[in-house]
């Protein structure tokens, strides 16, 4: 293939901000290429907000057709939680010819190096975020998200996580040398000498499988870390959140072609309705690597039965945040509010559980109750969502059938203290949108056990009565054990509670936010500082992103030769 930008063009162009990500790594410190302002976008190419929202309706009822090897029908179907059809249909692949053309591919890309495939994912990247409003409104139509958290979590955040990626597989591949000269002395006679060489080169194809919620910023780590090690990758999307991959795809695609790479090195698997292929995909031989977001039931499957594989999944963990005192009440409670209503509790990193002592809480405006407590928190998060159109704009719309149920099962659980209501989208008057529910439960009830102990993905949240401080970190520690975790947040003015919290966390590996009252929530993680998961307790066996996530997908060569 002929490459229309060459590698020194690319290095010239991207190495600047790949070292601004290895540094980002190193410091922890706050650093983002990608604007969260839809605002600043519209120059040096990229797409405004009018010119994106058109690119989106532009694709509607269309074929997205890739040119990919083995298409043998095409498959579609996608509903907007917002009441929308899309009508967009994509290429259904026979695996048995798509794979070996994927495979072929490996070769030239193992050979161009860490470098050379670094700046080709940011090439990607680039192009993505050149249309971050017509990846927002794609997100915004599958997920189910607000149109401005679509466009933050879905555009930048996600490009920062797949950018992410890439400095921790560069970083990781390059910590052996490329060449070293090998001399060990022999007294009197001659050393032996040895020139020997160190290639990075891939496992094989990686499979990502492609969740509903936050199809890229899920999905990108995964793909850019298997891409930049020198994997080929196989999409396979959610079936309601095509869209966005498939966009993805296509970008890379392009970007590979136009590089003297094979494009195949990044391909779409798509699936007719109820053809269920992922288990198909995840155990055939040439699928090496495996990144999964989504319920626990098929990530323990994965683990079990997709043994030629590195499986990297993230599951469901019940998240709790214990309360025990705090010296900013009303600043708790608004934090608490935003983090339970925000995108309708439909992300892996929501409160679930809220362990109270029974006994209330010290405040800086006096002790209150546990009613109290549970009371105010309540009027907190109505007053959050008061206004409709507010409300819209936190919650989102519901993103399938199941959380609903879900949703509208948990008022029977117990003393509902929040109940939930329905609002209307003016816009999208086909939106199921609903205000979360709270519910309150009890620690020593072995019947409220089985609710609190289960993850309830949706906007549902317990209040859970415990008998003390003491109790209340000894129910996280089994909760986080048992169920997992994907993160833990305290309130406490307490220097002991804090330390036996933070005990926990470090014995269970839970990540853990304390005393947060202003504008960081629990449930946000920001890329090059923050880890999303920990890969040690039961809700994820990998962290967003750290060493371990890239270093085993590949493996290092070498050649022995006498100098």
């Amino acid at each position: 293939m002929t490459a229309e930008l060459t590698a020194p063009e690319l290095i010239a162009k991207h190495r600047p901000t790949l070292d601004q990500a290895l540094e980002a790594i190193r410091t922890r410190a706050y650093w983002s290429p990608h604007p969260e302002h839809p605002k600043a976008y519209g120059e040096h190419g990229s797409l405004d907000a009018a010119a994106g929202k058109a690119a989106f309706d532009a694709l509607l009822g269309t074929r997205i057709d890739l040119g990919q090897p083995g298409t043998d029908d095409w498959t579609g179907g996608e509903v907007s939680p917002y009441g929308i059809e899309l009508g967009v249909t994509y290429p259904h692949a026979d695996v048995d010819t798509l794979l070996p053309a994927m495979r072929a591919g490996q070769h030239a890309w193992r050979d161009a190096g860490a470098e050379v495939r670094a700046v080709v994912c940011l090439e990607i990247l680039k192009r993505i975020s050149d249309r971050t409003h017509e990846f927002a409104h794609a997100v915004m139509h599958t997920s189910g998200q607000a149109f401005m958290m679509a466009f933050q979590a879905g555009g930048p955040h996600a490009q920062d996580r797949g950018l992410e990626a890439v400095a921790y597989a560069y970083a990781e591949q390059v910590r052996t040398p490329g060449t070293a000269e090998w001399s060990k002395p022999q007294g009197k006679r001659d050393p032996l000498a040895l020139t020997k060489t160190f290639t990075p080169v891939p496992r094989g194809i990686a499979l990502v499988i492609g969740c509903n919620t936050f199809p890229t910023w899920n999905g990108y780590p995964g793909l850019f870390a298997s891409l930049a090690t020198g994997n080929a990758v196989l999409v396979k999307p959610h079936p309601r959140a095509v869209l966005p991959l498939a966009l993805t795809v296509q970008v890379a695609r392009q970007v590979l072609t136009e590089t003297g790479f094979d494009p195949n090195l990044v391909a779409l698997a798509t699936e007719h309705p109820g053809e269920g292929i992922a288990r198909t995909l995840a155990t055939r031989p040439e699928i090496r690597i495996i990144d999964y977001t989504g319920s626990t039931a098929f990530g323990d499957w994965l683990e079990a039965n997709a043994r030629q594989a590195q499986v990297y999944t993230e599951k469901a963990g019940v998240n709790t945040v214990l309360v025990e005192s705090t010296d900013d009440y009303q600043g708790m409670l608004a934090n608490l509010a935003f983090s339970l209503s925000l995108y309708s509790g439909q992300m892996c990193t929501t409160p679930q559980n809220l362990l109270i002592p029974r006994d209330g809480i010290r405040t800086e405006a006096g002790p209150k109750t546990y009613d109290e407590v549970v009371a105010d928190l309540a009027r907190a998060v109505d007053g959050l969502l008061g206004d409709d159109a507010r409300a819209n704009a936190l919650l989102g719309a519901i993103v399938n059938p199941d959380v609903k149920a879900r949703l509208e099962a948990a008022a029977g659980l117990g003393e509902v203290a929040l109940a939930s209501r329905e609002i209307t989208n003016p816009e999208f008057p086909g939106a199921v949108v609903r205000t979360p529910v709270i519910v309150k439960l009890d620690g020593a009830k072995p019947d409220d056990e089985a609710a609190y102990m289960s993850e309830c993905f949706g906007p549902v949240s317990f209040a859970v009565a415990v008998d003390s401080a003491t109790d209340g970190v000894e129910l996280l520690r089994r909760t986080v054990r048992e169920k997992g975790a994907m993160t833990v947040g305290a309130y406490t003015v307490d220097a002991d509670v804090e330390r036996a919290v933070e005990e926990v966390c470090l014995e269970e590996a839970a990540q853990l936010s304390l005393n947060l009252v202003g504008g960081v929530y629990v449930n946000q993680t920001a890329a090059f500082s923050d880890f999303h998961g920990s890969g040690g307790n039961p809700a994820a066996n990998a962290a967003l992103c750290d060493g371990a996530f890239v270093a085993n997908r590949f493996r290092v060569i070498e050649v022995r030769r006498e100098s």
